[in-house]
């Protein structure tokens, strides 16, 4: 079995045959990073796929922002790679959900969480404990705390 470290190596040595610049950068930093996390702490380890995915998902995050700070500021071929590098790293994450998808498990949690006596907005914190573990990797944080503000608001 594969693991999702060994997918982006073979992807990287695929990238370098094929002399496309772009992605072997991106993959090169990603797997960096990876092996960053690997020996932090006090001792080295193997990163499991979940904690690898959590990675490229920090780092799918900092393209994404970097992109919209460097277009911003008027850097627009700046920008541009940036967000090349973060679809790059896309096709190794899960399919994102929709906002559709998001407000209907979002509202599930809003609606367990009153049933255990969780009420308006201190709500919160038990709702996104409920909510955070069912769409990791598949909903940006910053998403699903607005989507929780507005249903607990409302």
């Amino acid at each position: 079995m594969t693991t999702l470290k060994a997918k982006l190596q073979e992807d990287l040595t695929e990238a370098i045959r094929e002399r496309d610049e772009l992605r072997s950068s991106t993959l090169r930093l990603t797997l960096s990073a990876i092996t960053k996390e690997e020996v932090s702490g006090t001792s080295a380890r193997e990163l499991s796929d979940d904690e690898v995915l959590k990675v490229i998902t920090k780092e799918a995050k900092k393209r994404r922002e970097a992109a919209e700070a460097f277009a911003s500021g008027g850097r627009a071929e700046q920008a541009e790679r940036e967000k090349a590098e973060g679809e790059i790293l896309a096709v190794y994450l899960p399919k994102q959900l929709g906002d559709e998808e998001l407000r209907e498990i979002v509202a599930q949690a809003v609606a367990e969480a009153k049933a255990a006596g969780a009420e308006g907005p201190r709500a919160m914190g038990q709702v996104m404990k409920i909510v955070n573990p069912k769409v990791a990797g598949q909903a940006d944080g910053g998403r699903v705390a607005a989507e929780v503000k507005q249903q607990l608001a409302g």
